[in-house]
């Protein structure tokens, strides 16, 4: 899969779906901020999620941040190789770096979900707005 065939939400996560299934990750993005990631906590296989609620946590050299369900449904698969080596996440976030499958409970919630096309639109209103805020404390500094 690729970047372009994903879903995304405003945290960062994506979604891939097939066959009713979404497999969940971190988006480029997100992995290149964090930085070196060093621990992941992942919901259990079978558990249920819902849309937008905390799943777990990722922990990285530089901060702590909360994962995101993008949908609501039932945890089938959970990626045990990136658990004990969570630096795979930011090598390769999209093909060996996904954390969760969830079988969905509801395929309408992927309608609130940004294409990779707005996802990147959303990247550079946030880029913008950061440099917007540096711009400020530069001249508050002078």
């Amino acid at each position: 899969m690729s970047p372009e065939e994903c879903l995304y939400t405003k945290e960062h996560e994506w979604i891939y779906v097939e066959n009713n299934v979404a497999t969940i990750g971190i988006s480029e993005y997100a992995a290149g901020e964090l930085g070196d990631i060093v621990y992941l906590e992942l919901p259990e296989a079978d558990s249920s999620v819902s849309q937008m609620d905390p799943i777990g946590t990722i922990e990285a050299v530089k901060t702590v941040a909360d994962l995101y369900s993008p949908v609501s449904g039932q945890v089938i698969e959970v990626n045990e190789d990136i658990v004990s080596n969570p630096e795979a996440v930011s090598k390769d976030p999209y093909e060996n770096g996904w954390f969760i499958k969830i079988k969905l409970s509801d395929p309408g919630e992927l309608d609130v979900l940004f294409s990779y096309e707005e996802y990147r639109d959303y990247l550079g209103e946030q880029e913008a707005e950061k440099h917007e805020e540096d711009d400020m404390m530069e001249e508050e500094d002078e």
